[in-house]
């Protein structure tokens, strides 16, 4: 709140800077002939999600210095749980108050447009030099024409999966159907080795096994207006009875509660088959191979694969991944800086770094990285994920991803049609509350 003359962020920042030459004393900065490092107090603070490849934050706590440099400033990074991120978004817009910049999921752009700095002119240097961005970004992170988000990342997702559990119970391929899937997880939870997935409150794992689910079947939330609910539909009803089923004959039903981290560690710790999630269940198994062993006591990461979801048998495959970047917050009194830290970030030699140490787990949002000589390097496993961010869907579908398609994902409205059904809601009675939801947002 405003002061006087001074707000509580600028007494804190003045505070702090006398705090610095009592300590030190002026006649240390007179002797050295410079001035202290950031004399002017200028500090640029992001928050990010923790990653799934814990490297990953490790290379931008190392480039941060070197950002630092760069720019003249003290770049420091924040890492909070993902599902802390959108709660801490926003408290920060409700005070006026926080970091200059915030990691962005999904559509969030859309949901936070009122509160974000246009960065189109970092993004359109940025999408002409690396090959133009993928399209999930135009209708997630561009707003009214106005890029107010900087496209970063794309985690791609895939079925990660034992190889030799799933011949022992016969099926030498991983089976690409609906129904041979929930035929192979039948046969492998009454082996003690059920599917491991999620259907709780949570960013990632829930809703990209959900809203693909739905879309697979020839469900949608909306028509191509946008403006009115479409979700209550034979092909919505049929992708809640083909869940149904497949959770009671082959998942692990404690995975109603579990987050994103649930599944990585039920897998490595050989309690479940076979999981969507991204590669990290993979990578982290091939660098921890002497701790993540399987139960002949070999390195686990050598029977683990990846297989494509969603799975064959509808109307079509269309998956939901994990797209992401970065906004500059407008109350920030640092946004020239931020913008400046962002092309900074995606500077070739910069950004390739970062990139490499993810080994595919993390893609780049714009194209041209799709022919970077990592590619020819990764194991086999991984490289299905060099184009996973080709043909990803976004919230909304079928009309366009607004603010209020972000709202009714935060609110896991699809994610809870079908954690409700498989708890024993009739299929109808499941789409019906879920439709009912969704209209107080779209038609409300």
């Amino acid at each position: 709140m405003a002061t006087d003359g001074m707000n509580r962020r600028q007494f804190i920042r003045v505070s702090g800077a006398a705090a610095a030459v009592t300590a030190t004393g002026i006649e240390g900065i007179i002797a050295a002939r410079q001035a202290p490092a950031y004399a002017q107090g200028t500090k640029l603070h992001i928050v990010r999600w923790v990653d799934f490849i814990p490297e990953a934050d490790v290379e931008l706590k190392r480039q941060a210095p070197e950002a630092s440099k760069a720019l003249g400033a003290e770049v420091t990074f924040e890492f909070i749980n993902a599902n802390d991120v959108q709660p801490r978004i926003t408290a920060a817009i409700q005070s006026g108050a926080g970091a200059d910049l915030f990691f962005m999921m999904y559509n969030w752009p859309q949901l936070y447009q009122s509160s974000l700095v246009d960065v189109s002119d970092v993004a359109g240097a940025v999408a002409k030099e690396q090959g133009g961005f993928y399209g999930v970004f135009e209708p997630s992170f561009r707003v009214g024409g106005k890029w107010l988000g900087m496209p970063h990342s794309i985690v791609g997702n895939a079925v990660a999966y034992r190889k030799s559990w799933f011949k022992e119970v016969g099926f030498e391929q991983f089976p690409d159907t609906w129904d041979g899937v929930r035929k192979a997880a039948a046969a492998l939870k009454k082996k003690g080795r059920p599917w491991g997935q999620t259907l709780g409150h949570t960013f990632g794992d829930a809703p990209t096994w959900a809203y693909p689910l739905l879309w697979s079947f020839g469900g949608a939330e909306t028509d191509k207006t946008g403006k009115k609910v479409a979700l209550n539909s034979k092909g919505t009803v049929e992708s809640i009875k083909w869940m149904q089923a497949f959770w009671k004959d082959g998942c692990d039903e404690g995975g109603l509660a579990w987050d994103d981290t649930n599944n990585n560690r039920a897998f490595h710790a050989g309690e479940i088959s076979a999981s969507l999630n991204g590669a990290s269940i993979y990578i982290v198994a091939k660098r921890k191979k002497d701790q993540i062993k399987d139960d002949k006591g070999e390195p686990m990461f050598q029977d683990i694969d990846h297989a494509l979801y969603p799975f064959k048998g509808g109307p079509g495959q269309y998956p939901l991944y994990f797209s992401n970047g970065h906004a500059v917050m407008k109350y920030s009194k640092n946004q020239k800086l931020a913008k400046d830290f962002l092309r900074w970030l995606h500077k070739k030699e910069n950004f390739e770094k970062w990139f490499q140490v993810n080994e595919g787990y993390s893609v780049a949002a714009a194209k041209s990285w799709e022919k970077h000589g990592m590619w020819a390097k990764v194991d086999k496993p991984l490289k299905m994920f060099q184009t996973a961010a080709r043909n990803t869907r976004i919230f909304g579908y079928a009309g366009p991803s607004t603010g209020k398609a972000t709202e009714a994902f935060s609110k896991y409205i699809i994610v809870d049609m079908y954690a409700k059904a498989v708890q024993g809601m009739k299929a109808e009675d499941a789409v019906k509350w879920a439709a009912g939801e969704l209209k107080k947002i779209y038609e409300g």
